[in-house]
């Protein structure tokens, strides 16, 4: 491809030739001919055209929100010729990054790192590659693409709090049912003697007053598993009083902005992010301290995280890349996230909904241990809505969120 400069070679190379010989002027023809012969020599280093390889590395490829990322690139000449310099341009995101890569000899090969933007949430493809190369006086260049494509994970930021309460137990070994594994340290009830139980559990006093050997039915108790549930609706996160609509009928602000204007965009975003955040650091804390927890957005999604692991990865991978939207049904949907049996504790992270939306906490919450419902981007002297049983912090920021939390449940 020709490039401006090159294109004004050409004009200037045909006017000098055309007048010099009209006007029988010979330095202007003298003056064409060395134009055109610019001109054909960097058509001429143009078919040295690089043969090289490129490989991409992303490190790491999973980061938290404002980490260092970094793309590696290694362009390594195959050809038997020393290959030009060249400049590689990569797509992060879809913003252009250019890395300049300098004249490789044969088999030579360079390694080049370039920074990557993790200021914001979110899974970022990196990619495709293209090579170009130009002369050294810039007239020609010629562009090649590379399908490779890399992804980068930005994960929320997570944030310093404990984990969601649990409610206590009234048995200090733990909740126990009668489905629980037996066989454990904790006493659950007492049963009918069977052939091949251990003598060593027979009641004594029980089987006196029933005629009968009772002995005592012994379990695995039951650890709390936690639920946390992000709500995934755009309308609790816009400034509309209760997170309610717009006179027009449209999801919208308390101005009468809706959901699909610039402002409301915003809105819906920064406040969604604190509730992602929130939401992370609740599924991770539970995690760093030996719960199982299981974290599903009123969208649909879920993603579980056993005790143990290093990092919830999974939930980490979700919560990367979830996304507030206009017809998620909202709080509405924990109806279906019920669970057949207890010893579930529930924590529901959202924005301000509409007063219908919040009523759906109240009525699942007898089906669970603990309910925490924790709203942001609150007006600050209005208070969050009364769920009995619940435990409800209404806070601005996920910044105020760690201040009250950790001061409200720990305490």
């Amino acid at each position: 491809m020709i490039t401006r400069s090159g294109a004004t070679m050409i004009v200037a190379a045909a006017v000098l030739l055309v007048a010099g010989i009209l006007l029988d002027y010979p330095e202007l023809v003298v003056l064409g001919l060395g134009a055109a012969t610019v001109v054909a020599a960097a058509a001429g280093w143009m078919l040295a055209r690089p043969e090289v390889t490129i490989e991409r590395e992303i490190r790491p490829d999973r980061v938290a929100e404002g980490g260092m990322a970094r793309g590696v690139l290694v362009v390594t000449n195959t050809a038997r010729r020393r290959s030009p310099p060249m400049v590689v341009g990569e797509s992060v995101g879809g913003q252009p990054v250019g890395i300049t890569v300098a004249s490789l000899p044969p088999g030579g090969c360079q390694q080049a790192e370039y920074q990557l933007p993790t200021a914001q949430r979110g899974v970022f493809e990196v990619g495709p590659l293209t090579l170009g190369h130009a002369d050294p006086l810039r007239l020609m260049h010629l562009r090649r693409g590379f399908p490779s494509r890399s992804v980068l994970r930005v994960y929320p930021k997570l944030l310093p709090v404990v984990p969601l309460p649990t409610g206590g137990s009234p048995d200090l070994d733990g909740p126990t049912t009668a489905a629980a594994a037996p066989g454990g340290v904790a006493f659950h009830g007492l049963r009918d003697y069977v052939r091949g139980d251990d003598l060593r559990l027979i009641h004594w006093r029980s089987t006196a007053r029933a005629g009968k050997f009772m002995v005592r039915h012994n379990v695995v108790p039951r650890e709390p598993r936690m639920l946390v549930v992000l709500d995934t609706s755009a309308a609790p996160y816009l400034d509309a009083p209760n997170g309610g609509r717009a006179n027009d009928g449209r999801r919208g602000d308390g101005d009468g902005h809706s959901a699909g204007d610039g402002r409301g965009q915003g809105q819906v975003h920064g406040r969604f992010e604190d509730a992602v955040r929130i939401a992370a650091s609740l599924a991770a804390a539970a995690v760093t301290h030996g719960f199982p927890v299981e974290v599903h957005t009123t969208g649909g999604q879920r993603a579980v995280a056993q005790r143990g692991e290093g990092a919830p990865m999974a939930v980490l991978d979700l919560l990367a890349g979830v996304e507030a939207g206009a017809d998620d049904p909202g709080l509405t949907a924990l109806t279906g996230m019920v669970p057949r049996d207890g010893g579930v504790v529930l924590g529901i992270v959202t924005g301000q909904p509409a007063a219908v939306a919040a009523a759906t906490v109240s009525a699942v919450r007898p089906r669970f241990a603990m309910v925490t419902l924790v709203q942001v981007g609150a007006t600050p002297g209005r208070p969050g809505p009364a769920v009995r049983g619940a435990l409800v912090l209404n806070v601005r920021t996920s910044e105020d969120f760690v201040a009250a939390w950790n001061t409200r449940v720990a305490r």
